[in-house]
């Protein structure tokens, strides 16, 4: 059995002159990446890795969450082509990971995210908001084996879902 957490990037800031690439979290992205992160350690979700786009939004959401679960740094990586790419490419790093791991945190962006999502669950979700996370469980000994529609999905979580909890933070 392997499960795999894919999470888009909290919300990043659009002011400013840097490039898409460089763009950070906003402060709702920072207030949103912690609370989501709290609610994974909740529930004792603890990955094997986290892969992350390198674009700054990205990194620094996997960092935020990677902090609140006390990931070491070692089981922490990032991959280009998660940034700007297809869900082809996201299929094909996943067929690449190492198979000794079973829980994988993969964070990237939209559109890509959802549509790897819709593929591997065969559900039509429309959008994954930023900081949302869609997990799939795949009934599989080695990630070389997931597929379209392989996946069945455990849950789909996201800020919006909590507004008065995060009122509090």
């Amino acid at each position: 059995m392997k499960t795999i957490y894919f999470i888009r990037h909290a919300k990043s800031d659009w002011s400013g002159d840097c490039s898409d690439f460089d763009r950070e979290l906003s402060e709702r992205g920072l207030k949103n990446a912690t609370f989501m992160a709290e609610r994974l350690k909740k529930y004792g979700v603890k990955p094997d890795i986290i892969i992350s786009s390198p674009a700054m939004r990205a990194l620094n959401t996997a960092k935020i969450i990677a902090k609140n679960l006390k990931m070491p740094k070692k089981l922490f990586k990032t991959d280009i082509n998660l940034y700007l790419t297809s869900p082809k490419t996201y299929l094909e790093i996943i067929h690449q990971i190492d198979d000794k791991h079973k829980v994988i945190f993969i964070i990237g962006h939209n559109p890509t995210i959802t549509e790897i999502c819709e593929s591997l669950s065969g559900i039509g979700i429309g959008n994954i908001s930023t900081c949302g996370i869609f997990c799939m469980e795949f009934d599989i000994e080695f990630f070389s084996d997931v597929s379209v529609n392989s996946g069945k999905k455990l849950f789909f979580d996201f800020p919006k879902k909590h507004r008065g909890a995060l009122l509090d933070i």
